[in-house]
């Protein structure tokens, strides 16, 4: 009954339009001063604990690496450098926008940013190319979900804050299921694109051309490289290589590409103290939610409850799955992490998933409730460089959403998919 209270008190404020961070806030404090009013001087100090972790020094390191990687002049040398490596297979730009979605996903680890960044500029030259409005922004808006899967990721870092598991092994675990979405929408694009008649004609290959935009795609290529050897090999920890990404960053734009200026580093961190401070107050108000799930055992009876069920494990995980896509598709991703792992990882574990497991498919689900109406906020992103209508984004993205759903399932199904990088790389699942 209590649990139920609180569950009605956070419904009522969000409907208000309290912001989701404060609705939990003033939903737990209002509890706990009525049924634990013993409690009520901890909660400062429980919201203080929740935000202050050297974990959440990597979320906003990378955030600014991305941002200054971006203004830098990475994502136009990217493309180029994809445009060459596609055109000996005749690829047009749908293809283009996958591959450098992958490329990208290392760098920023974030999907918002991705789809802002890429979308700017193929976007207009996919349309330009002959794809018809609906399927240019909806390659974008769908491609850019790997970009918060394949390492390093954001939304990782807060899974591993909450689980407990490592960062290198999160990273390691969310590899393969990023590259396998890529691969598949790959060829879902090039089939379509072929069958539609949106190819471009074959330009003759030129080795010089070739040459220089390898060269001028290494400086950029070189940072996820060097991110998830770091950490994966136990070089440095997740914050040290997000603080090196950062000078690395620095000195790419200014010495290498010359296009980084300081309006643009003042600008990139604004943006970055403007989002990585939104979610660290979601972050500390969470704390409290799941310190009150905690004093009421509510982990432990939804895993009593589900076991009672007599379901299989692949019954479980297709349950949660459903779950997670769901909650996604009205709350944004870190919110859902905080709120879904203390109560969905016990159950899990209880069933033989290993968290590493898990933390692939809680991103890989709530990655295609960014491209899902009505938060979606990638889809917001897309609307602001188009100003198409959201539902129509929406339709052009489905197919290849759909790539996503089996890659999602393909993980809930067979954990390896997950689990074996990680293992094979010396980490504990």
């Amino acid at each position: 009954m209590a649990m139920l209270i609180l569950l009605v008190l956070l419904i009522f404020f969000a409907a208000l339009g309290v912001p989701l961070a404060f609705a939990i806030g003033a939903s737990c404090v209002t509890y706990i001063t009525f049924n634990a009013p013993q409690f009520i001087s901890m909660v400062p100090q429980r919201i203080w604990n929740g935000a202050y972790s050297e974990l959440m020094i990597a979320m906003p390191l990378f955030m600014l690496a991305g941002e200054l990687m971006n203004t830098g002049g990475i994502t136009k040398r990217i493309i180029n450098f994809c445009l060459e490596l596609l055109r000996p297979f005749h690829g047009g730009l749908g293809e283009v926008n996958i591959v450098a979605s992958m490329i990208f996903g290392g760098i920023s680890g974030s999907s918002v940013a991705d789809t802002s960044a890429l979308g700017s500029i193929l976007i207009p030259a996919m349309e330009d190319q002959g794809y018809p409005p609906s399927a240019s922004a909806g390659i974008t808006v769908a491609s850019s979900t790997m970009g918060m899967i394949i390492p390093p990721s954001t939304p990782m870092i807060v899974y591993s804050m909450i689980s407990g598991a490592s960062v290198g092994a999160l990273f390691m675990a969310g590899a393969v299921p990023g590259i396998l979405i890529g691969l598949t929408q790959l060829v879902l694009v090039f089939w379509i694109s072929h069958k539609n008649h949106w190819h471009p004609k074959q330009i003759p290959f030129d080795g010089k051309r070739f040459v220089n935009a390898i060269l001028s795609g290494i400086p950029a290529l070189l940072m996820p490289v060097f991110i998830i050897v770091c950490v994966s090999f136990g070089v440095c920890t997740a914050s040290e290589s997000a603080g090196v990404a950062v000078l690395y960053s620095l000195l790419v734009g200014f010495f290498i590409y010359r296009e980084l200026t300081w309006k643009d580093v003042w600008n990139a961190l604004k943006k970055t103290l403007i989002s990585s401070s939104s979610i660290m107050i979601i972050i500390g108000f969470t704390t409290i939610f799941t310190w009150v799930l905690t004093m009421q055992k509510v982990p432990q009876i939804v895993a009593a409850f589900f076991m009672g069920l007599n379901m299989p494990a692949w019954g479980i995980a297709l349950v949660f799955d459903v779950l997670i896509l769901m909650i996604g598709t009205f709350i944004d991703v870190s919110p859902a992490i905080l709120l879904l792992t203390p109560i969905l990882l016990p159950v899990m574990q209880n069933y033989g998933f290993s968290p590493l497991q898990f933390g692939a498919m809680m991103i890989t689900g709530l990655a295609i409730g960014l491209v899902t109406p009505p938060v979606g906020m990638c889809l917001n992103a897309c609307n602001k460089i188009n100003r198409m209508p959201i539902i129509d984004i929406f339709k052009g993205a489905l197919p290849y959403v759909i790539c996503n759903i089996i890659v999602l399932v393909s993980i809930s199904l067979w954990g390896p998919l997950t689990t074996w990088l990680p293992q094979i790389l010396g980490y504990s699942i």
